[in-house]
């Protein structure tokens, strides 16, 4: 969410723009496989306006057509921008959370993780060749975006080889991890 507010105000950095728009080009460059949702947009856009980052605008009607609200960045919203643009994002120490819960679960309750590592693997991959194959017609930001995810699943496929190869030893480990706390009969 919070990069999402920051794209927004990089986008009326560039040009001061109508809600609707500001969709579109986010969509174009950002949603990928999840396009904002309006709500989500205006609520985003009312926060970054009380707190003094966008000014709205309203044009008069010089198109003939009804009022619409025009969105500028401020001055304020400019700094915040470009201190968050300086800022370093920090590499995400639990990226594989989830899928090590799976594996420590698995292996103690069925004594063997390796079916969920195939079946993880597997969806991986079918996922790595839908993103392959819509690259393929991107344009260049879209081809960046996905090498983004294509490069992350790639890891995740890495990290699973490696993982079902200790598969034998993990299971060693939490037997005597959760016997030892066991009470003894």
């Amino acid at each position: 969410m919070m990069s999402t507010q920051y794209a927004l105000l990089g986008l009326l950095a560039k040009e001061p723009n109508y809600g609707y728009e500001l969709k579109k080009l986010y969509d174009d460059l950002f949603g990928g496989d999840k396009p904002i949702l309006p709500g989500q947009l205006y609520s985003i856009l009312g926060r970054l306006a009380r707190d003094a980052a966008i000014a709205k605008t309203e044009d008069t009607g010089l198109s003939g057509g009804p009022e619409r609200t025009r969105y500028v960045v401020t001055a304020t919203g400019h700094e915040r921008l470009l201190a968050w643009l300086d800022e370093p994002e920090p590499p995400a120490p639990t990226l594989q959370a989830t899928l090590y819960m799976k594996v420590v679960l698995a292996t103690m309750l069925h004594g063997d993780a390796a079916p969920f590592l195939r079946a993880q693997k597997s969806a991986h991959l079918a996922r790595m060749r839908e993103l392959v194959a819509r690259r393929r017609e991107a344009a260049l930001a879209e081809r960046i975006l996905l090498d983004n995810a294509i490069f992350h699943i790639e890891a995740d496929i890495r990290w699973m080889d490696m993982t079902a190869s200790r598969l034998t030893h993990l299971k060693e480990e939490l037997w005597n991890t959760t016997s030892s706390s066991k009470p003894e009969a």
